[in-house]
């Protein structure tokens, strides 16, 4: 059960994304190869939740932030970008 220890009882609003990345890696990967008791599984699976949804809503806030700085308000995909 080395996750749980690993895993910050810290608001998950007060994270930033890479921490926020790194407990739900951290969460999936105990949750595949880690045999738990159900309610230590439940506890990591609503807290991977929390976190996978707050990661989620600071990337669409970056994206908005991008999208501020494009002219006509599209964001420019990558797989097509190519370094000048």
């Amino acid at each position: 059960m080395r996750a749980t220890t690993e895993i910050s009882s810290v608001p998950v609003q007060e994270l930033t994304y890479e921490a926020a990345l790194a407990q739900l890696e951290t969460i999936l990967e105990t949750l595949e190869n880690d045999d738990l008791p159900l309610e230590t599984s439940l506890t990591l699976y609503e807290r991977g939740v929390t976190l996978a949804d707050y990661c989620s809503s600071l990337l669409e806030a970056a994206d908005l932030r991008v999208r501020k700085w494009q002219a006509d308000g599209e964001t420019t995909p990558l797989d097509d970008w190519q370094e000048g």
